[in-house]
């Protein structure tokens, strides 16, 4: 497995930030991180978190736009998909 460097601006995603890039249900990415799938970081109400790199990685780079769009106009990305 390859090791990934995360910077302190590195984006945060939730998980239903990371269900919609996938297209799955939240809970099904909460399972992927404790699988180990998906390396996750707590905050300090105990929510996690997914660096977007490496969400990014995963998905390559095709889901760059969808990601911009998504971040600017959520609703224009729901249309989109």
């Amino acid at each position: 497995m390859t090791t990934t460097h995360f910077t302190t601006d590195d984006r945060l995603l939730t998980p239903a930030e990371v269900a919609a890039l996938f297209r799955v249900d939240p809970k099904t990415v909460t399972r992927w991180a404790k699988a180990g799938r998906l390396t996750a970081v707590r905050t300090l109400g105990g929510h996690r978190r997914y660096h977007e790199a490496e969400i990014l990685g995963l998905m390559g780079a095709s889901a760059a736009p969808l990601v911009a769009v998504a971040s600017v106009a959520p609703d224009v990305a729901a249309a989109a998909g």
